[in-house]
């Protein structure tokens, strides 16, 4: 146990040391940001959606093939952790009953409709007025049908539309007091626009990056993945979009949701973090989590289709949790 406790604990310590350390180099610079967590969390989301949007033109297949297997399991971890377990819904018997029947069906490989109908169950039991409650549902109803009549085109559709959920969680997570958050917000409506034009598209082809040199995941694998039936030059910009989506997905989830969710507006330690995630998880779900993230890398080691294809299945719930989520914080305001 206490050698368990060393190789958990040197890395962690490690990276405290190269943040004080990155810290002193900035200076009086580190200050403001290390105080004021709105101009924090804004200098940080934009540069992480100037980054994504490099990595995107640079290597798109790359980053869609080893971003679900790399930042996968963390990101469902942090979906649960700050969607069910710090809210405390997990102690709400009746909403994890009628909400979570339709996620696990979901999960097991039941059509994606069924998750609006546990966002629809979830916002009728939520705490608020029934004609809040009842236009939700109205809402989850409608898309649910809409999705069953598109059939797989409906579950491209929400594949590409979830990666945005996390961004309006975020939005919503905490009130605001100032309007810096505008700034990555207008970063990103823009970064999107630029990747479904002709430069990003050209860039992307100049650069290699839709080139792929062997494998079964290749451009061709991810336009019937993400762009089935649609016009070559319309698909290949549907896939760029969704790879820099994805990677700003699991940005917010696993950098800007842990800082907005922190009663402090000054960031803790990684030690002080590490903590935390163990006293919200426990020593058996954090080893389970990390058991999981193990041999999905290790499958994909032996087999990156099939690894890629294990995650999918494993994670295919987890938009369904972000939307019901994102309606309980609609209707009940958990703001404060």
């Amino acid at each position: 146990m206490a050698l368990t406790r060393d190789v958990v604990s040197a890395p962690i310590a490690a990276a405290d040391w190269l943040r004080r350390r990155w810290l002193r180099l900035l200076g009086p610079l580190a200050r403001p940001i290390v105080t004021d967590r709105e101009l924090r969390v804004a200098l940080g989301f934009s540069a992480m959606i100037l980054s994504a949007l490099v990595a995107t033109l640079v290597a798109p297949l790359w980053m869609l093939i080893l971003g679900p297997l790399v930042w996968g399991v963390p990101h469902l971890v942090a979906d649960l952790r700050y969607l069910v377990v710090r809210p405390g819904y997990h102690r709400r018997g009746l909403l994890c009953l009628v909400a979570g029947g339709p996620l696990l069906w979901v999960g097991l490989g039941g059509e994606l409709w069924w998750g609006f109908l546990g966002a629809g169950a979830a916002a009728l039991l939520a705490r608020a007025r029934l004609l809040p409650r009842l236009l939700v549902v109205i809402s989850m109803l409608a898309c649910g049908v809409g999705l069953a009549w598109l059939g797989r085109l409906g579950d491209v559709i929400f594949a590409h539309a979830h990666n945005f959920i996390a961004v309006g969680l975020w939005w919503s997570w905490r009130p605001r007091v100032s309007r810096l958050h505008w700034i990555p917000l207008a970063l990103l409506v823009l970064a999107g626009m630029f990747l479904l034009g002709d430069v990003a598209l050209g860039l992307a082809q100049a650069s290699g990056g839709l080139a792929w040199f062997g494998g079964r995941m290749s451009l061709d694998y991810q336009m019937w993945r993400l762009s089935p039936g649609v016009a070559p030059e319309l698909g290949l910009r549907l896939v760029l979009l969704f790879c820099f989506a994805q990677t700003i997905h699991y940005a917010v989830w696993l950098q800007l949701l842990p800082d907005e969710d922190r009663g402090r507006a000054t960031p803790t330690s990684f030690r002080a973090s590490h903590q935390a995630l163990r006293r919200d998880l426990g020593d058996l779900g954090l080893g389970l989590a990390v058991l999981l993230a193990l041999g999905l890398a290790g499958w994909a080691v032996f087999d990156l289709l099939h690894a890629s294809h294990g995650y999918f299945r494993v994670a295919r719930f987890h938009g369904h949790l972000e939307l019901i989520a994102g309606a309980l914080l609609l209707l009940e305001r958990r703001r404060d």
